[in-house]
This record gives structure tokens, sequence and C-alpha cells, in this order.
């Protein structure tokens, strides 16, 4: 989290919504990056095997294809030059196309066959069938060629995509939601606090309230007290019989 992003995280509820917000949306992109990682090293896996039986099969071809080079040598003798003065374009060429894995595109070759062969009558001619067999060999070990190429960039293109991957998902499990967690946590802490100050504030305000009420009734029963005082009137009860002197005596 930047400078920026601290100073406009200010503890408020706000805040707490919008850091909770972030801290979904950083675990669903988690678990979304996941997904696709282990779907790109699913991916990465069936390619290697791919490869490692491409390259046994490359060896083989390979072999064959050179030792019936030189079966067709021996029994037709040195046909290069007549291959190579009728031949004036590839009868094979390489395709290109895009194979999608989790968003990755991944670049993938194939061989086609473009126009006749040029060569499909070779074998009426000495030593045709060794030269055929030679040119069939050959041709597989182009396919193969071909093939293998197109599973090794496949395998270098998803292979940077996956140190990619990882790196972002390590980043947001172990740096972004430990980050937001603790901003989260900090929040919840001020809150809290803030509620405890307020609390104590509204006590404190309520006893002041209740003692200067207090003070308020004690005063005014003093107001009161003398007022009734200077109007020279006594709060103890009068006795009648003195105030209006003996009763005249009673004759029968």
């Amino acid at each position: 989290m930047s400078g920026k992003d601290r100073l406009s995280i200010f503890p408020s509820r706000a805040a707490m919504t919008l850091m909770k917000g972030r801290l979904k949306g950083a675990q669903k992109g988690h678990s979304l990056l996941k997904k696709k990682a282990d779907a790109l090293m699913m991916r990465f896996r069936l390619i290697l095997a791919k490869i490692i039986e491409s390259k046994t099969s490359m060896g083989e071809v390979m072999k064959e294809a050179s030792f019936s080079l030189a079966e067709a040598a021996y029994s037709a003798g040195d046909f290069s030059l007549g291959v190579l003065q009728n031949v004036d374009k590839a009868q094979t060429k390489v395709r290109s196309k895009k194979d999608n894995v989790a968003g990755v595109t991944l670049p993938m070759f194939e061989c086609v066959a473009d126009g006749t062969d040029t060569y499909e009558l070779t074998g009426l001619s000495r030593g045709g069938q060794q030269v055929a067999h030679c040119k069939d060999m050959f041709g597989k070990a182009v396919t193969l060629l071909v093939e293998l190429a197109s599973l090794q960039t496949s395998f270098i293109t998803l292979d940077d995509v996956i140190k990619i991957t990882n790196r972002r998902v390590n980043a947001i499990e172990h740096v972004i939601i430990p980050r937001i967690e603790r901003t989260i946590q900090y929040i919840t802490t001020e809150l809290d606090e803030r509620e405890r100050e307020e609390f104590y504030r509204l006590k404190k305000i309520q006893e002041k309230k209740k003692k200067t009420r207090i003070i308020e009734d004690a005063a005014r029963a003093r107001y009161i007290q003398q007022q009734i005082i200077s109007e020279g009137m006594s709060t103890e009860p009068r006795n009648l019989l003195e105030e209006t002197g003996a009763d005249p005596d009673i004759l029968f």
C-alpha cells in the first residue's frame, strides 16, 4: 500500500467497508490466479511429456532416415543433383495457428502438403524403392521436427507465463492480503477505541449533568426558603390561640 493509500484510509465505517471490499477482491483474484496457474501447470507437464516422447522418437526416426539415405545412395547412386534440378517449390509447408490455454495464447505449428508429389513414380527407376523409402523417412522426420518445434515454443511460452502468474499469486497471498488484513485490524482497533472514548465521554457528561441538577435543586430550595423568610412567614406551624387571645367567659 502506497503512502497516498495510507493517508486516504482514515479510521471510519466507510474506510472499513472500502478495505473489506478490497480484501474480498484480492481473495477472489488470488483464487482465480491460482486456478489459472494450476491449469497452466497441467498443460506444461503434458507438453513436457510430449517433448520427451518426441525427442526419443526423433532419435529413432533420424537414425532410420540416415540409414535409408545410405541404402538409396548405394542402390541408385548419387541422385541429389537430379532432385535439386527438379525441385521448383516446397511441397511441405509449415502453417502457424494459435491455441488458448487459460487466457494464454500458445503458438502451434503443423505441416501441410502444398501441391502434388513430384516424385510419386520414383519407384519405377533403378533403386527407386530405396529412394521412396528414404523420402518417406525424411518426411516423417520433418513432420516430427515441426511438432517438436511447436512443443518447444509452447513450453518456453508457458514457462514464462507460469513464472509471472506464480509471482502474482505469491504477491497477493503474502503481501497484499496480509497488508489489507492489518489495515482492517488497525481500523477496527481505532473504531473500538473511539467507541470506548465516546462511551466514557457520555458517562462523564451524565455525571456532570446530575451534579449540576443537584446544585440547581439545592439553590432553588435555598431561594424559596429565603423568599419565605423575607415575606415574614415562618416555616413552623402557627398557634391560632395565641394570635386571637383568651376566649371570653361564657355566662349561663
